[in-house]
């Protein structure tokens, strides 16, 4: 269930090749603003932007640039106002997508995003036409050596954290209700664990299986989506 598709392995590879190249720092930028601005300027009271600082480290983004984030969201310092934005709807071959962004303008983005979906074969849809068949998700993506399923389950069970699903090969993906993520993610960090990304997601309930040839073009839709830079996070039911 928990988005161990093709496509989930192909954005957090994509998204450590960005973080290498500096191009997450932009994205990382405003959502550190955005945190400061809804949830206040202290992580120690802003779990949110504590999350984010956080991944901030694992990118080695430079602290002055989280600080100025930080003070921009909170007001101390000038900057763009951006606003939370959702969409959704159809890719080639009727894959369904949820898009997550951040926007300074909004009436831009929603005409680039109407445009991306048709040029790649697909349709952008109202609201409500395809999140019905996802489920919002703790998403927890981590390094834990000789960590076994039974084991992690256990101390689940004992912590009493509600957890939707455990797999474990080279890394260990775990899902988990969303107010449980924090101590989940503590609980991972406790076992010694390296935590690659521990995030909010939208898990498909079920997934779409397309042949190679039609996965191809849909990787090629997702990916052009993925890049617009307003685009904060990405997720579809593709197997």
């Amino acid at each position: 269930m928990s988005g161990h598709n093709k496509w989930s392995q192909i954005k957090h590879k994509k998204a450590k090749e960005d973080s290498k190249k500096g191009k997450a720092f932009t994205k990382l930028i405003k959502e550190i603003s955005v945190a400061a601005k809804s949830g206040g300027g202290d992580p120690n009271h802003n779990p949110h932007l504590r999350l984010l600082l956080d991944k901030a480290k694992q990118i080695n983004m430079p602290q002055e640039n989280s600080q100025r984030a930080i003070k921009r969201g909170t007001g101390e310092l000038p900057g763009v106002s951006y606003e939370h934005l959702t969409y959704e709807g159809y890719g080639p071959f009727g894959i369904a997508v949820m898009v997550e962004l951040l926007s300074d303008n909004k009436n831009r983005t929603v005409a680039e995003m109407r445009r991306l979906f048709t040029a790649g074969g697909g349709t952008l849809g109202e609201a409500g036409s395809v999140n019905w068949m996802f489920e919002r998700k703790g998403v927890i993506r981590a390094l834990v050596p000789h960590a076994t399923e039974d084991e992690i389950l256990e101390l689940c069970i004992d912590d009493d954290i509600n957890i939707d699903d455990i797999k474990v090969d080279d890394s260990v993906t775990l899902v988990c209700d969303p107010k449980d993520l924090f101590r989940a993610r503590t609980l991972v960090e406790n076992l010694k664990g390296t935590v690659e990304d521990a995030n909010l997601e939208w898990v498909a309930k079920g997934k779409t299986e397309l042949s190679d040839e039609q996965s191809t073009k849909a990787y090629e839709f997702l990916e052009a989506l993925d890049n617009h830079e307003d685009v904060q996070n990405l997720f579809t039911n593709l197997a």
